[in-house]
Order: C-alpha cells, then structure tokens, then sequence
C-alpha cells in the first residue's frame, strides 16, 4: 500500500507541474499590432500567448497586469502583423528552382541561351537539363523560341524548359527524339505542339501536350522532394510566409509531407490540394485535416479547366483579339468537368478549379453549380486565379459561395501583354478584385510562386497600386479595382484562412488561435504606397515559436 500511495503522490506532482507548464505565458508587449478580423482592422499593444502556442489575449499595457507570471518579450515599438498565408503556390516547384535552372528575368533568347549554357557546363553529369522561368512575352522578339535555338548551346542531352507560368514547355531536339514527338504526333486534347509554317515541331509544346515530355523527365525522389519543400520553407519564412494552400501535389509529395509532419520537420503550415480527381484522390479517400498540430492539412483537389493567357492557352468564349483562329484550350468537356468536381465533393474534398479565361471560369462555375445544386456548400469551392471572367458571370461566385483565390501580381505581371490578348471590353472582366468583392465574393490571394515572386509584400503592392514595382503606369493600371490596404491584408490572412476553412484557428490574431505573426520593419499602414514591396520580416514566428529572425547568422530558428 506504501509503494502504490507514494506513486500516486508522485503521479499527482508530475501532473500538477505539467499542468503549470502548460499554461505558461509570453507576452510581446510594446508593439503596434494589426489583425484582420470580421469587423474589420483591430489594433492592440500586448499579445500573449500560452506554451501551446495559442492566443490567451490581446490589448494594452493594462494587459500586463493581469498575466504577472508571463514572460516578457519587448517588441521595440515594432509593427506586428498576422503571418501572411500565400493561398495558391507551388512549394515544390520554388524548392526545386534552387537546384534547377533558373530562367526567371531572362530579358532575350539570348540572355535565356546563355544561362542554358552556363548551366549545363556547370552541371557535366545532369543527364538531363531541367529548369523554368522564361517568359517571351517580355523579350524584344516576342516569339515562342525554338529546339533549334537550344541546340546550339546543348546538343549531347536532352533539355526541358517551362514557361514562367507552367503551361508551357520549351525542349531541345535531344529531348523531342526521347518523347517520341515529331512532325506527325497528333495534338492531344487540351494541348498543342507547336508548329512552324511549313508543319514542323518547333520544340514548343503547350498544356497538356507537355504530358508527353513529363513521361520522360526522371522524377523526383522523396528526400530530393524533402530536400525542396525545407530549402522553399525557408525562403517563405524569412519573408513572412506562414501558411501556404499547395495547388497540386502528387502521392509521393502527400507521403513527404506526413513524414514531415510527422517528424516536427514542417516549420510552416500546408494546405495541400491534390493534383486531380483521379488516382491519387482515391489513394488518399478522404480528408486529412488539423493533422500535426494544423501544421499540415489534405483537404482539397485541383482541377484544371484551361491553359494560361500567356501561351494563348487560356479558354475564350470568344477568339483572342490578337489570334483570331485561336479560342484557347479547355483540358475537358463541361461534362467531364462535372464529373469530377462532384466525385470530389462527394468524397467530401474541396474543389479548386484553375480558371483563367472567361470561358474556363463560365465552366468551372457551371461545374460548381451542378455539384452545389445552385446553392454555397460548405465545403467552399474555389476558382483558382479567377483572372479572366464575364461580366455577366461575376455576381455567380457571390451566389454560389465559390472563393475567388486570385494573385495580385499576374495583374502587373500581365497589364504588358493582356488587353492585346483580350481587347478593351474584355479586360473589364479581368483581374477584377474590386468588382468581385464589391459583389460579395470572397477573394483570398497569393502569388502563384514560383510563377511569380513568392515574397508576398509584393502582392500587397500590386493590391494596393495595382503598379508593376517600378511605379508604372502612372496612377495604376485599371486602378478602380485596386483594393485598400485593409482588404489586401484580408485577403493574405483570413479571407486565406476562410478559403481553407481554417478561419477558427488561422488568419487573425484573436483569443484561441494560433500565435502565427511577423513583426516587420515598418508600418504597413502608415508608409507611403511605394514602400509596401520594401517592407522586411524581422521575425517570423509560427505556434508560438520563433521560427525566423532576421538577425540570426543562419537566418532560421
């Protein structure tokens, strides 16, 4: 009786201290904080949060007086945001443009060429040439390039270029001959290999037809994937990123992503989206949600409806003013789009449906209202990019409940080359933040990274200015659909949260949540328009825990 009355006794002080600990507190006082919040923009002074890494409260100096035992951070008069959430990106992708070659800003074929042979120099024993980020609309000969142009740099191995927005593919003769494609393979459905006027591949192959190349690339192993998401990780960290939505992850990448979740290796927060409503959906059956402390959640599929406006593969329902044979590509009927939007929402997964022209959104909103029996559903369905809509169509997300999950900065990234797609009475309906929130929509926002910048402060600018980050044009492009500041940062914190269905725990900072902030360098609401794409992270931190400080030798925790 002894022995078992003194290990109770013992149990009883383990509890009791684990209990105390628990409840342990930091307080960040001497700060001027924003939040979002559904009434709009809170400030306050003091945030404190538990070892748990979640919220206890918020408000002044007075604060301090009733949480004595907390411990004392000071915040240096700093300004303090909730951690920015990027709600359409490719982690992978970013990761894995560390290692690969880099064709971003490339202002010529020539400057492309050059890289592509420094590269390849570099790397002798690649037995292939993988890389991404051209973009020729902003070169002086604003043409697609060709095998031949590669060719004259690499010739003994096969070279795989995409396009800056992944829609299209840039390959060498090398790699032509591995995939099979020649001068007589038919164009799938979906896609185009590019031809020149006497019926030739040119080594250009768009959407769907880069499933062609795709088949030959060597794929990715687990710790090369593993190796990409920590290297993007910290990347997004050091510029205020907590929270990602993943648009379009395989079998492999959900693996890694539970192995590291599992392992306390995932120092963010991943909203993943499975790529497609085919095998890997049935693999994973249903959705993985608040797993790993909501460091980690499979909880929607991506779908694609159409192609990108850059590469004229954008689905129109009317031709490209500047291509009037061409209509863009639809990747499925409207049926087949049905189909699997609600096998999806069956299953119970969100849907997000890459949309960029007016007739790839007309459908995705046709699927969605199919699914939702013409009314919100709860699981949140989502347009991804929502870039190019009709005027007509723009009161149906409101409507429908359908997110709009759009990206400031294809707007400045494209003003150079969109009304010429599009025309004057088109454009009306692009990029339209202002008339879809204005309409009830929900918009979260992000930046399609690596398509484009991942640092989010740069969205913010484009949000607000509706300006390239060179100040043009004068006054903004289409500036009455700029956003103010307030509904910018909504849309990077809870409107993200929201479109996750993540708003109970994520987005703000208010009591219960999670201690997701960054404290940064300036105000954010008080400096002038031209500074917001300046603003730098001093510390970002994720669950109550530092997990980037500027200051630090290694720039991590």
């Amino acid at each position: 009786m002894t022995t078992i009355k003194h290990v109770s006794i013992t149990l009883i002080l383990v509890t009791s201290l684990a209990n105390t600990l628990a409840h342990a507190e930091t307080a960040l006082h001497n700060i001027k904080a924003y939040t979002s919040t559904n009434d709009g923009i809170r400030t306050f002074s003091v945030l404190v949060f538990d070892d748990a890494g979640r919220i206890t409260a918020t408000g002044d100096s007075e604060l301090l007086k009733s949480h004595p035992d907390a411990v004392l951070l000071d915040g240096d008069s700093r300004t303090v945001l909730p951690g920015l959430t990027d709600a359409h990106a490719h982690v992978i992708g970013l990761g894995l443009l560390k290692s690969n070659l880099d064709l971003l800003g490339s202002g010529s074929v020539e400057d492309a060429l050059a890289r592509i042979e420094s590269y390849a120099a570099a790397k002798p024993d690649a037995r292939w040439i993988l890389g991404r980020g051209w973009n020729q609309v902003i070169w002086p000969v604003q043409e697609f390039p060709s095998a031949t142009h590669i060719d004259a740099v690499v010739s003994d191995r096969p070279v795989w270029l995409r396009r800056i927005d992944g829609h299209a593919g840039w390959a060498n003769s090398a790699a032509l001959q591995l995939a099979g494609v020649d001068d007589d393979t038919p164009d799938p459905i979906g896609g185009k290999i590019v031809r020149d006027e006497n019926g030739h591949a040119t080594g250009i192959l768009i959407d769907m037809a880069m499933g062609i190349m795709s088949k030959q690339v060597p794929e990715t192993d687990k710790d090369e994937t593993r190796d990409a998401v920590q290297a993007a990780t910290r990347t997004l960290l050091a510029e205020g990123i907590t929270g990602v939505h993943d648009a379009g992850i395989g079998l492999m990448d959900a693996e890694v992503y539970l192995s590291m979740a599992d392992n306390g290796q995932l120092d963010m927060r991943i909203y993943a989206m499975i790529g497609g409503a085919g095998d890997v959906l049935d693999a994973i059956a249903k959705p993985i949600r608040h797993y790993a402390n909501d460091r980690l959640e499979i909880a929607a599929v991506k779908i694609y409806a159409d192609g990108a406006l850059g590469s004229r593969g954008a689905a129109m329902i009317e031709p490209y003013s500047d291509d009037d044979e061409n209509r863009g590509l639809p990747f499925w009927t409207q049926r087949e789009l049905d189909e699997q939007v609600k096998k999806a929402n069956d299953m119970g997964f969100q849907v997000g449906i890459h949309a960029i022209g007016d007739l790839g959104n007309r459908m995705a909103l046709n699927s969605f209202d199919r699914a939702q029996g013409g009314r919100p559903s709860v699981l949140r369905n989502r347009v991804e990019h929502a870039q190019i809509i009709s005027l007509d169509d723009i009161p149906r997300f409101a409507e429908l409940g359908i997110i709009a999950s759009m990206q400031a900065t294809h707007a400045t990234s494209d003003k150079n080359m969109a009304e010429d797609r599009i025309g004057p009475d088109r454009i009306l309906g692009g990029y339209a933040w202002r008339r879809l929130l204005d309409s009830g929509a929900v918009l979260a926002n992000g930046s399609d990274f690596p398509v484009e910048l991942s640092n989010p402060f740069h969205g913010l600018y484009a949000a607000v200015t509706r300006q390239g980050r060179d100040g043009e044009p004068d006054g903004g492009w289409y500036a009455d659909q700029a956003l103010t500041r307030a509904e910018a940062l909504h849309s990077f914190t809870l409107a993200a949260a929201y479109a996750a269905s993540q708003e109970d725990d994520l987005g703000s900072l208010e009591v219960g949540k999670w201690a997701d902030f960054i404290v940064i360098d300036r105000d954010y609401f008080e400096i002038p328009d031209s500074q917001i794409d300046d603003i730098q992270v001093l510390q970002t931190w994720v669950g109550g825990e530092k997990v980037y400080a500027a200051d630090d030798p290694g720039g991590n925790k």
